[in-house]
């Protein structure tokens, strides 16, 4: 019966792909569908994506040359909600026996419900209708594509185009240009007649776009006229605008070698009855104010409070709340200097950057009291002094089974009137575990409270002066920040302490550099014998496990059951030296308890400095042809162990110095990343990812703290792995954190439109983690040199992403399809399956 249930929707589903598949089945008779576009450029078929972008009408698309879209169109019935209607009408009583039973309204709205339409509607509105030939688009087309060429200098081109009859139905069309010999810049020449402007072209004309030489390109001539304009008003030309620069392009007697030449006439005054025209003027900064409480629904507020500071003049409807230095700092328009549109960009952009202001309002006024000068008037709008929000998080995670996360902060800006901001948070989580130790069966048997705070200082935060090295136009600012928490796992008692000082700025724009000087990390277990205690299942596993074996110490026991903690570390330490020989599956069962405990009950203090370089071309969200790199370096440890030599401070048992009674790591760490993505038009891209990161302890660690290592996996790591599963090397560790202190990961994805927001994938991610220069003895963990390069990991797969504007939903099938934990002759493909697969949700691109 289900084979026969199996064979019918299959001959069902078949019958409709088959239905469907007739492409010209919505074509209207005397109508052709529009199968193919062929551009032939001097006999040479073109396909660039810029050049099909020139026509008005484009056949339906298609995914590897199945017209997806146009036969999911076919398949809706047309106008539904009408044979819906002309049913009723076929059949009055079954209509009057609905409206007695619903109403006349309803039934109206049934014929529109998707029990009878809507599946219609949703296929019509996923679907594409079919592209039916316009021979008015077709000249159309053949216009727009003359243009482009002519703008590339071709000026001689011919264009044509030919309609071939494929059948009754169906056409192509055939669109052929002869481009021509192109038009080569023999000489470029300037005639400006403003002395002023002429003096600053002279002086910066090496800049210029235009070459002799170069192919005409009427892209490069918008280019150069918005350079030229750029260059007289960042040099005080406040009068002039681009429409004032013209080109002439002079073909007589040089056939294919046109001499240019730049024309900028002097500036055209129109008053009411007359048209005058006078040279451009460079105008210089006379005065600057600067209403520090800008009210836009009350521009005319009366002003109270004045302050003058460094040529600078400040204003205020009530009492001034700033320090005028902490305001003047950012503004680059400065008396005396020439007017500069990119001094008025740098200033909007320092001001908004203080997060104390709205965007501010910059105005120049010709001041008439001096010739050529301009009074600047900076508006600044505060934002609110205080902002307070809140949120909740549901959480899963290894440890926690199921946990409320609860966040509250508060804003505070302009803390000491020199425009600093001050936030801070506090935060609360309570969970349940079923691993802990439970007597009173309480469901929530995890807690954790903690507060953070930060402050931001609009400048170098340091005693002595930084200008000349980082100077104001880099925008940089100060970060102060501190937290603490406080774990309660009814007995364990984890406390964290963390702080840090960093320095940004940004040289360029897309270019910024971050500066730890400071960052602390703190974690100390105040009751890590407990461990045992809290987590039961834990326990009673060592505990059966131990049991089971009748060469275990018996003075390990107390009435049957392993003693805590001494007897299950002890029962620990004479499996792992081969005293209590044990089975495979158990001691895989008792290393991965060790090392979950291990993790939770880590002690660790991390002292350190760090430098992050960041660069991309990425111009805005929908740039696809971008690259993006990141660099950074960490040390730490080192100034705790001078303090430790010069404190003549003793070791402890692990011959280690210790800091507040616990050991502090000492390592250096250097990664780098390199983003990029390639547009392949038509909404498909390809991106790549490469990323390579080693930490080296030494001193006073023989391996990186945790929190510092690097594990593989994950939904933005290796797809056909769960994050921690992957490595370290041939390992194919089962512990549940596998990390190691060295990575190399190498990931490519090809992306493409399936239609409208949805979105599809093809990818593979490469790469694996080792241990190197650490205390790591077991080979398969080591990495050692190129021949370790074998143990790299291999995932694929495909994946979809939809595309809600705001936020990208992602949904990602990873297979193994190279698992260097296996047998070398095992490895390749033997985990291309389903079942072996690996699916990762995410928010937003993996890189």
């Amino acid at each position: 019966m289900k084979k026969s249930i199996t064979k019918i929707s299959l001959f069902i589903l078949t019958g409709l792909i088959i239905f469907g598949c007739n492409t010209t089945k919505r074509v209207p008779d005397g109508k052709r569908l529009l199968t193919k576009n062929d551009i032939y450029v001097d006999d040479q078929k073109n396909n660039l994506e810029e050049v099909t972008n020139q026509l008005y009408q484009k056949q339906n698309s298609a995914i590897l040359g199945y017209r997806l879209r146009l036969n999911l169109y076919n398949l809706a019935k047309p106008k539904s909600d009408s044979l819906f209607k002309a049913k009723m009408i076929k059949n009055p009583k079954r209509y009057y026996h609905k409206a007695n039973w619903l109403s006349k309204k309803q039934v109206k709205r049934l014929g529109e419900s998707f029990l009878y339409s809507g599946l219609d509607n949703f296929l019509r509105k996923t679907g594409e209708a079919p592209v039916i030939l316009d021979t008015a688009s077709t000249k159309k087309s053949l216009r727009r594509l003359k243009s482009y060429y002519y703008n590339r200098g071709y000026f001689d081109v011919t264009t044509k185009y030919k309609i071939d009859t494929i059948d009754k139905k169906k056409v192509k069309l055939r669109y052929d240009i002869n481009t021509g010999k192109p038009y080569i810049i023999d000489s470029l020449n300037a005639y400006i007649a403003s002395a002023p402007l002429d003096s600053i072209y002279q002086l910066r004309k090496k800049s210029s776009l235009i070459k002799t030489g170069q192919r005409y390109e009427t892209s490069i001539f918008i280019e150069e006229k918005k350079r030229i304009t750029e260059d007289f008003r960042n040099n005080g030309a406040f009068r002039f605008q681009q429409n004032y620069v013209s080109f002439d392009i002079d073909t007589i007697n040089k056939k294919h070698r046109p001499n240019v030449n730049l024309v900028i006439e002097n500036e055209i005054i129109r008053t009411e009855d007359s048209v005058q025209t006078k040279p451009f003027e460079l105008y210089k900064i006379s005065k600057v104010n600067i209403y520090t409480d800008h009210s836009p629904t009350n521009p005319n507020a009366t002003v109270k409070d004045s302050a003058t500071y460094n040529d600078f003049t400040l204003y205020s409807t009530d009492k001034l709340k700033y320090r005028p230095k902490a305001i003047t700092d950012g503004i680059f328009v400065t008396k005396g200097n020439y007017f500069s549109d990119f001094r008025t960009s740098v200033t909007s952009r320092y001001l908004s950057n203080l997060k104390v202001f709205n965007y501010p309002l910059i105005q120049y006024v010709e001041d008439k009291s001096q010739k050529n000068s301009l009074i600047a008037n900076v508006y600044l709008t505060p934002r609110k002094k205080y902002t307070f929000g809140f949120s909740t998080d549901f959480t899963h995670s290894n440890i926690q089974d199921f946990g409320i996360t609860g966040n509250t902060f508060l804003s505070i800006r302009n803390v000491f009137n020199g425009a600093e901001t001050f936030e801070i948070g506090f935060r609360g989580n309570i969970g349940s575990s079923k691993d802990l130790s439970n007597p009173n069966n309480t469901f929530f048997n995890i807690s954790e409270i903690g507060v953070d705070a930060k402050l931001n200082f609009p400048r170098i935060f340091l005693p002595f002066k930084t200008d000349k090295i980082i100077p104001k136009t880099m925008i940089p600012y100060t970060t102060l920040s501190v937290g603490y928490s406080k774990q309660t796992n009814i007995g364990l008692d984890k406390q964290n302490f963390t702080s840090s000082l960093t320095y940004n700025w940004t040289p360029k724009r897309n270019t910024s550099f971050k500066f730890d000087l400071i960052n602390i990390q703190f974690v100390k277990n105040l009751n890590p014998s407990n461990y045992f205690n809290i987590y039961k299942s834990s326990y009673n596993t060592v505990n059966e496990i131990a049991q089971s074996y009748p060469n275990v110490n018996p003075a390990y026991f107390d009435d049957g059951n392993l003693r805590i903690e001494d007897g299950v570390l002890a029962f620990f330490n004479d499996v792992s030296n081969g005293l209590v020989p044990v089975t495979l599956p158990d001691a895989k069962s008792l290393l991965s308890i060790a090392e979950r405990r291990a993790r939770l009950i880590e002690n660790n203090l991390i002292f350190a400095s760090n430098i992050t370089f960041t660069k991309t071309s990425k111009k805005d969200f929908f740039d696809n042809d971008f690259f993006a790199i990141k660099a950074k370096v960490e040390s730490a440890g080192n100034l705790l162990s001078l303090l430790a030599r010069a404190s003549k401070q003793l070791q402890n048992q692990n011959g280690a110095n210790t800091f507040l009674d616990v050991e502090f790591s000492q390592y250096i760490k250097t990664e780098f990343e390199y983003i990029k993505h390639w547009d392949l038009s038509r909404k498909k891209v390809l991106a790549v990812k490469a990323f390579g990161g080693i930490a080296i302890p030494y001193g006073n660690s023989e391996d990186v703290p945790f929190s510092r290592s690097y594990f593989a996996g994950g939904t933005n790591d290796n797809r056909a792995w769960q994050s921690y599963s992957l490595g370290p090397g041939a390992s194919g560790s089962f512990l549940d954190f596998n990390e190691a202190n060295m990575k190399l990961t190498f990931s490519a994805e090809f992306r493409f439109n399936i239609f409208q927001q949805l979105n599809g994938a093809f990818f593979t991610d490469v790469g694996n983690i080792w241990n190197v220069l650490d205390n790591t003895e077991d080979e398969d963990y080591i990495f050692n040199g190129l021949q370790s390069l074998e143990n790299i990991a291999v995932g694929s797969g495909f994946g979809f992403r939809y595309d809600f504007n705001f936020f990208i939903v992602r949904l990602d099938l990873g297979f193994k399809t190279y698992n260097p934990a296996l047998e070398e002759n095992e490895r390749w493909f033997r985990e291309m399956r389903f079942n072996k697969s690996v699916l990762n949700i995410g928010i937003n691109y993996p890189f």
